[in-house]
């Protein structure tokens, strides 16, 4: 398992002071985009929310890698990934308010964020294979957690992926549980990694807790992608909270002391330690970073405040060029009935 904190200096990585800090700033704003979500969402401003504080490195190592270019393909939990590879915050305050995603005019190639589990990693392998026929160099970056692994899909994908050389890094992030049930009663495999090996590629394992390490595999396992060799990482990290602010994770889990101290500890503060010891990180950059993460959070959610709220007839609008009879008959009911009808008194 491949890990930098503690055991090399920073000077012995591919990694420059900048890269570091690059690193240890989106670390920051991620975990306050996902400290103000959950307080924004427990007031009602969004419906529901799925934290993943303590999954932070690994997101945020993951997105470091990418190139501007290539695919992201996320999922629900993957917010961290996606602001750090330059979605912008207000876009995912916006798509937990109810507004559609590909309406954003950021200009990162970005699929939809995946809410059923695992229907996005056929789709990776098959934008994987697209690329081959049309000769592009972008890799694919899937995005899934553990649970993913025990869907039909992650089988499908991964060997699509293998027989046809898809240039695809399956990213699964191992945070120990699938909703309620523990990794250990999802798969007797001694790892998720060496499940690639039954699809004809390589799998490796990376301490997610430790983001320079996430970057660095990554960053190797994408440059396998763009030559046809599909990768699994697996990157091992600890969900601190709950599955989503409807979870309530003390009625099945209790403290995991079976887990390594590395595994379950906070990766913020872990990877600040490393910084401050290597000398790139005092007191003075750390308050400076966190004002400037204040600042754009206050922006974002103020965007998200004044964007009008998406109409109930725009459902049908980016489905069907033209639509069916059927369709526009219950679209020109939708329209009349709300034209009779408060649409605030109908909510309350």
């Amino acid at each position: 398992m491949k890990r930098i904190i503690g055991e090399r200096d920073l000077e012995e990585t591919p990694f420059s002071e900048e890269d570091a800090l690059a690193v240890y700033r989106d670390i920051v704003r991620t975990r306050r985009f996902d400290e103000r979500a959950v307080a924004l969402q427990r007031r009602g401003w969004m419906s529901g929310y799925p934290p993943y504080k303590g999954q932070e490195a690994s997101q945020v190592g993951a997105a470091h890698a990418l190139a501007d270019d290539d695919w992201l393909v996320p999922t629900y939990r993957s917010n961290a990934l996606q602001i750090a590879h330059g979605v912008p915050m207000s876009d995912i305050f916006l798509f937990r308010r109810g507004h559609p995603e590909f309406t954003s005019d950021h200009e990162y190639n970005v699929f939809p964020q995946a809410v059923p589990i695992a229907t996005q990693i056929p789709h990776a392998a098959g934008l994987g294979m697209a690329r081959n026929y049309r000769g592009d160099e972008q890799a694919v970056l899937c995005y899934f957690g553990d649970g993913a692994t025990s869907e039909g899909d992650f089988h499908e994908g991964l060997n699509f992926a293998g027989v046809f050389d898809a240039p695809v890094v399956f990213f699964c992030e191992n945070n120990d549980w699938a909703i309620s049930l523990p990794r250990e009663r999802q798969t007797a495999s001694a790892t998720i990694a060496q499940k690639a090996e039954a699809y004809g590629f390589d799998g490796v394992q990376v301490d997610g807790n430790d983001p320079l390490a996430v970057l660095e595999t990554t960053l190797e396992a994408l440059e396998c992608a763009r030559d046809g060799e599909p990768v699994l990482v697996e990157s091992l990290t600890y969900r601190q909270g709950a599955h989503t602010t409807s979870d309530d994770p003390t009625r099945y889990r209790d403290e995991r002391d079976d887990l390594p101290e590395w595994r379950t500890a906070d990766p913020l503060e872990r990877y600040e330690t490393y910084l401050r010891a290597q000398g790139v990180l005092d007191d003075d950059l750390v308050e400076t970073i966190r004002e400037d993460v204040e600042a754009e959070l206050e922006d974002a959610i103020e965007v998200a405040e004044t964007t009008p709220a998406p109409e109930p007839t725009d459902v049908f609008d980016p489905v069907y060029s033209d639509l069916s009879p059927r369709l526009a008959d219950q679209r020109d009911w939708l329209e009349g009935f709300l034209e009779t009808h408060d649409v605030q008194e109908l909510e309350h």
